[in-house]
This record gives structure tokens, C-alpha cells and sequence, in this order.
């Protein structure tokens, strides 16, 4: 038996399956839910398992609390199979109110239509990401994100990772069946991975077929808007440049899917009540789940990465997005972006619930991290003249050193930040 990776959601999961009768973990295909699942599971049931796959969805029509029996927790696995377990779970959590009953997986959303209750106060939800860079292994954790919040002394540091290793993790990405992989087997399993969106897992979120050179060329022309401000006309005429046309309703509809699939990961815009909100961009800003999508979808490897900086920007953003959102989960922090119609921007405002916020600009490195001072330093003074204030600035990277600059703002590689 492999031995487990321990995932950052492990700790809300438990503290969830102690707190409500039920969890729910949502997240992309792959990415570890079931893994996860069994790991703080007693007994499970895989309901997409070949060789009782109709079996279980006759149970599930006739008797559906048969498939709850079993030691609890129980995982239920890829429970939307048969929307009906959801009431059928949320009823019986009623009926016992015993904590930490079931787990269910899902690797897409169910219409809300499907289900006969939200499961409030019952079911708590968790969303799952692919690995971030410090599960894989692959950061130091020298810089906490927490500790950054609790404005602890952060040390000076240093990582051994160059621009072409960080070319090599963006295109490999975070899928835990790729992390050990060489590049080049990891975009050949990405790039199967996506075929399978286009042919297969969006159609079958609808009763009718789906056009896959449509859909392929929907996510080539998001994917060439990655971590941008792109309208859907934007996306409509670079699908029509490339000669694919698609109707605003066709457009709403892919959105609505990929979002079920958990493929698209936008990030909405931070509004701060300090100019009015006229003036804020609201926009969300379009990005995936993991970088390793984009660069499959578009064909590309670590070399035409680097050969590519203004595309190697974006890509290394979606990746330094999707590992704050995973670390600032454990802190149940909100990730944003802000942009203001004068142009001030910040790629990250992380946002806790008692309102302490961290402002955080991604760049490469070089000339670069100057930039990003300057507008940290910027929307600070913006914000302290409300009487508001960051608890943190950071530069996040790809360079070798972490540390603090004389004028407050931290840099901090990605491969040295952690929870």
C-alpha cells in the first residue's frame, strides 16, 4: 500500500467530521478525494466501482440507506452517481445526531434542481485542490503563511530551485499521480486528462452531446486569458479568430459545466471601502484549479514556457493562486484580487474572518519584484488613509531568497511558503 501524503485539508476534515454529521468533499477528478477519504474513513462505498456500478445505483432508486450501512465514518464515493444519497445522508444524520458520519466525494456538482435540500447545518463542505507545491514536497515551508499573519519574525531563507525548475512544476502541476513523474510523462497524463473534459465529462453533465472543438477551443481561448481580466466577449472573438464560433448562451453554459467539474477556479474582486465601488474592478479573473490544465490545453511544454515570459507570468500566477487558496484555507481565509480603474493593482488580498488581510504580489523575479513594491507600497498608504492596514506585504516569486525588504514588503519564493 502507497503510503499516505498528508494533505492541508486533513485538518479542517477532521475538525469537520467532529463538529457536523456528514462532510463533503468537492474538488476536480484526481486530485485526492478519495485518497483523503479513505484515509479518515471506517468503511466505504465507490459507487462508479465497475463491477457494482448498476448494482449500487438500483439500491440507490430502491432502498438508498443500504448503501449507508458499514462502520462509520463511511465514505461515499462519487455520491452525485445518485443524487438521492444526498437527503438519504442528510435524514439519517437527523434522525441519529451522531457527529462525523459520512464523507462524501464528488468529482462534479449536481444541479441544484437534483437535490431536495442544501444540507445546512448537517453537511459541511470542503473544497480540495491538487497538491500545493509545499504537500508535494517540492517547498520548504521555511515562510508560514500564518506566521505572517501573526506578524512572527520571519527569517531570511534560502531555496535551491531555479527558473527552469519552476517552469517544470508549472507544467507538471499538483495531480498526486504526477508529482513523481518527469515532466514529460506528466504533461502526457495531463493531455489525456483534458481530452477526457472534451469528449467525455462535460457531456455528461447534460442530456445532450457536446460539440468536443467547441469545448476545445473554449478552454484554448480561456486558457490564453489565464489569471487576466478577459470579458466572455473577449473569449467569443478569440474563438472566432481561430475560427470557432460560439453563441453567449453556449459560452454561459461551458462556464456553468467546467465549474461543476471544478476545472475553472476564478478569483473575484476585493472591494475595501475606500473609493466607491464604481471604481473597483469586479470582474472575476479567470484561472483553473491547477496550472498544469492551461498548459495542457494549449499544448505546451516547460520549454515554450520559457521561451514564452509574458505566458510564463500568467501560468506561474494560476500556480502561486491555487497554492494561496490552499493555505489560506486552513486560516478560513477568502483569496481576491484588486484592481482599480486607475490602474493600482494587487494579484492577492487574503482576506480572514476577523478582517486582518494580507496584500500579495506574484512575480517571477528580476526587475519585476521592484514593480511590485512600489504598488504594495502604494495601496498601503491608499488604505492606511482610511484607517485601515495589511497586516503583511509580500512579494511571492520564483527566486532562491526570502526575506525582508527595508522598506517592510516581504519576498518569498513559492518554494519556501507553506500554511
Amino acid at each position: 500500500m502507497k503510503k499516505y501524503l498528508p494533505r492541508i485539508i486533513d485538518k479542517e476534515l477532521k475538525l469537520a467530521l467532529e463538529s457536523m454529521g456528514a462532510v463533503l468533499i468537492e474538488g476536480p477528478k484526481w486530485c485526492g478525494k478519495t485518497t483523503t477519504g479513505l484515509h479518515h474513513a471506517n468503511s466505504f462505498i465507490k459507487m462508479q466501482d465497475p463491477s457494482n456500478m448498476v448494482n449500487n445505483k438500483l439500491i440507490a432508486e430502491t432502498s438508498p440507506s443500504l448503501l449507508l450501512e458499514g462502520e462509520k465514518p463511511r465514505l461515499i464515493d462519487e455520491w452525485q452517481t445518485a443524487p438521492i444519497l444526498w437527503d438519504t445522508v442528510r435524514v439519517d444524520v437527523d434522525n441519529t445526531q451522531r457527529k462525523g458520519q459520512y464523507i462524501l466525494t464528488g468529482s462534479s456538482s449536481p444541479l441544484a434542481e437534483t437535490t431536495m435540500h442544501t444540507g445546512t447545518g448537517r453537511i459541511a463542505r470542503i473544497k480540495m485542490y491538487p497538491m500545493s507545491l509545499y504537500e508535494s514536497n517540492d517547498s520548504s515551508g521555511a515562510v508560514s503563511l500564518k506566521d505572517l499573519f501573526d506578524e512572527k519574525e520571519i527569517k531570511a531563507s534560502t531555496v535551491s530551485r531555479d527558473i527552469k525548475d519552476i517552469a517544470a512544476l508549472v507544467c507538471r502541476g499538483g495531480f498526486p499521480q504526477n508529482i513523481n513523474l518527469d515532466v514529460e510523462k506528466a504533461l502526457y497524463s495531463m493531455r489525456q486528462y483534458v481530452q477526457s473534459i472534451y469528449n467525455n465529462d462535460i457531456s455528461d453533465l447534460s442530456d445532450t452531446k457536446t460539440d468536443p472543438i467547441r469545448v476545445q477551443s473554449f478552454l484554448r481561448s480561456y486558457s490564453r486569458n489565464v489569471q487576466t481580466l478577459a470579458t466572455y466577449n473577449t473569449i467569443m472573438e478569440d474563438m472566432k479568430a481561430n475560427d470557432v464560433g460560439i453563441t453567449l448562451p453556449t459560452l454561459n453554459s461551458y462556464m456553468e459545466k467546467m465549474q461543476r467539474l471544478f476545472i475553472i477556479d476564478e478569483t473575484p474582486g476585493w472591494s475595501p471601502n475606500i473609493r466607491s465601488k464604481s471604481a473597483i474592478r469586479i470582474t472575476n479573473k479567470r484561472g483553473f484549479v491547477d496550472p498544469s490544465i492551461p498548459v495542457a490545453v494549449l499544448n505546451i511544454n516547460s520549454e515554450k514556457v520559457l521561451k514564452d515570459f509574458k505566458l510564463f507570468g500568467f501560468l506561474f500566477e494560476a500556480m502561486c493562486m491555487r497554492d494561496l487558496k490552499i493555505y489560506s484555507s486552513v486560516l478560513n481565509g477568502n483569496v481576491f484580487y484588486y484592481r482599480d480603474k486607475e490602474g493600482l493593482e494587487c494579484d492577492a488580498v487574503i482576506v480572514l474572518p476577523n478582517g486582518d488581510y494580507g496584500l500579495v504580489e506574484i512575480k517571477l523575479g528580476g526587475e519585476q519584484e521592484e514593480v511590485a513594491a512600489e504598488n504594495l507600497l502604494k495601496l498601503e498608504s491608499l488604505l492606511e488613509a482610511t484607517g485601515s492596514r495589511p497586516t503583511f506585504k509580500m512579494i511571492l516569486t520564483g527566486s532562491n531568497y526570502a526575506y525582508q525588504r527595508p522598506d517592510g514588503n516581504y519576498v518569498v519564493p513559492i518554494t519556501a511558503l507553506k500554511d
